[in-house]
């Protein structure tokens, strides 16, 4: 069956190759990756579109079709060939007005290449009407740099889209240009990536109205139950789930093994099937409160037992279910299995995932969770290095709400939310309190010299 890109290239009316090896022109004062010269003997391509490299001996080769795109425009074609390391790109500046919402939008067919995420990309830089850098002129997140630091607009990174049934992929994002901004040079790249093609179509960039907020009311419970059964447990946390509805929460996080905790019993007897009656309670008070619930169990699963973290809907109903990967000596000595899945579930708010306990001590369970879409992690914990509850979600760009059993003077895990920028952003300091955060999970966290990292480092990471 031929592909869009097949269709172009019988379509097409006027073409030329720029071979591996020439100069390349650029349509601005160089690029990051180097300061190419523009070619006087080279064509433009179509409205304005050249081609640039970081050099000329690495870079892939060009195409133009007229038509056969996505919506039946012209297409932008980068060629690799089977030499390792080749990286250029189509660039063309667009004029903005600073202060102004963007939608930018491109579509890609790629063929040759499984897994594009991190060789086929667009870049936007925003510029001044002389070509130079412009300040973000926004909050950005520079703590760690007592000595101050650049305000620099860092590059966009526009992430991955749906891709229809010819193959077309959608890359784009809604920006704001920064105030002094007076144009956006948009960058279609292709790099290291031996034997793929890529058809850059319908690229367009249109004023927008900003997005709206998507606001989280993220609760956390600072609990230690006092009951001698599961049941007794369970229900002391329903108060403190009333008093998060009342601060009209849209997630209520609860302790870990909290049917365990304080029992004396063993794992064993405290472990009930998956959905059951900790379930059913729980899925009762989400109901009730029409808000979302992540408690932290014991399951058994026929001989086997897990410690896992539930979530409820407002509808009552269990969403789903993770069962902890990580296991202390006492967990796996006590019998306890681990889990191998990273699930990450919608809700009315966004994509949330969760991880227990000594899952925080590890890098993996997060960054797993983080790159299948987790905006917020709930993080039922027993104790945990809050240094490394920070990283977590400073190195995964998402928000953790923890619920401990750690007293709060203790100067060790706290229940809490941290923000993505690794900041505590509000903790609890008494027993039976419960805390409230609201945050806006469509506000981009932007590093002094990174921008908005978390769409950058998913281009960027291995």
């Amino acid at each position: 069956m031929q592909t869009p890109f097949d269709i172009g290239r019988a379509r097409h009316r006027s073409r030329w190759l720029i071979a591996t090896g020439m100069a390349l022109a650029i349509s601005t004062n160089g690029s990051a990756w180097g300061q190419a010269k523009p070619n006087r003997e080279s064509k433009p391509g179509p409205s304005g579109w050249v081609t640039g490299a970081p050099r000329p001996e690495i870079a892939p080769a060009f195409d133009v079709v007229d038509g056969g795109g996505h919506g039946g425009s012209f297409q932008l074609v980068i060629r690799q060939g089977a030499t390792r390391g080749l990286h250029g790109w189509w660039t063309r500046s667009f004029p903005v007005e600073g202060g102004t919402w963007y939608r930018f939008a491109a579509y890609r067919n790629v063929r040759g290449l499984p897994d594009p995420r991190r060789h086929i990309l667009v870049r936007l830089r925003w510029q001044d009407g002389s070509g130079k850098p412009v300040p973000y002129e926004r909050p950005i997140v520079d703590w760690f740099r007592p000595s101050g630091s650049s305000s620099i607009a860092q590059p966009e990174y526009p992430p991955d889209g749906t891709t229809d049934a010819e193959g077309w992929t959608e890359v784009g994002g809604t920006y704001q240009a920064p105030p002094k901004a007076r144009r956006v040079v948009v960058e279609l790249q292709s790099r290291w990536a031996p034997g793929s093609t890529v058809s850059w179509s319908d690229i367009q960039l249109n004023k927008t109205a900003p997005p709206a907020p998507r606001t989280a009311r993220l609760a956390t419970v600072h609990y230690r139950p006092r009951g001698k059964s599961p049941a007794e447990n369970r229900a002391e946390f329903a108060p403190l789930i009333a008093q998060a509805a009342k601060q009209k929460a849209d997630l209520v996080v609860l302790p870990e093994t909290l049917t365990y905790y304080g029992t004396r019993k063993s794992y064993a007897a405290c472990a009930e099937p998956i959905p059951g009656p900790s379930t059913k309670y729980f899925g009762a008070l989400a109901k009730k409160h029409r808000l979302y619930i992540v408690a932290g169990l014991l399951e058994r699963d026929g001989p086997r037992i897990f410690n896992v973290a539930v979530l409820l809907g407002p509808d009552g109903q269990l969403v789903g279910t993770y069962r902890k990967i990580c296991l202390p000596r006492s967990e796996a000595s006590g019998g306890i299995c681990p889990g191998d899945a990273y699930p990450v579930f919608e809700t009315r708010f966004g994509k949330l995932a969760m991880m227990v306990c000594y899952d925080g001590f590890f890098p993996e369970v997060a960054r797993e969770l983080s790159n299948r879409g987790a905006e917020v992690i709930a993080f039922p914990v027993w104790g945990c290095n809050p240094l490394l509850v920070r990283a977590r979600a400073c190195e995964n760009h998402v928000y953790i709400v923890s619920s401990t059993y750690t007293d709060a003077k203790s100067r060790w895990i706290v229940s809490g939310v941290f923000a993505p920028s690794g900041e505590v952003l509000q903790h609890a300091d008494t027993w039976g309190s419960v805390v409230v955060t609201e945050v806006d999970l469509n506000r981009p966290t932007y590093w002094s010299s990174l921008g908005d990292f978390r769409n950058e480092s998913d281009r960027h990471r291995p």
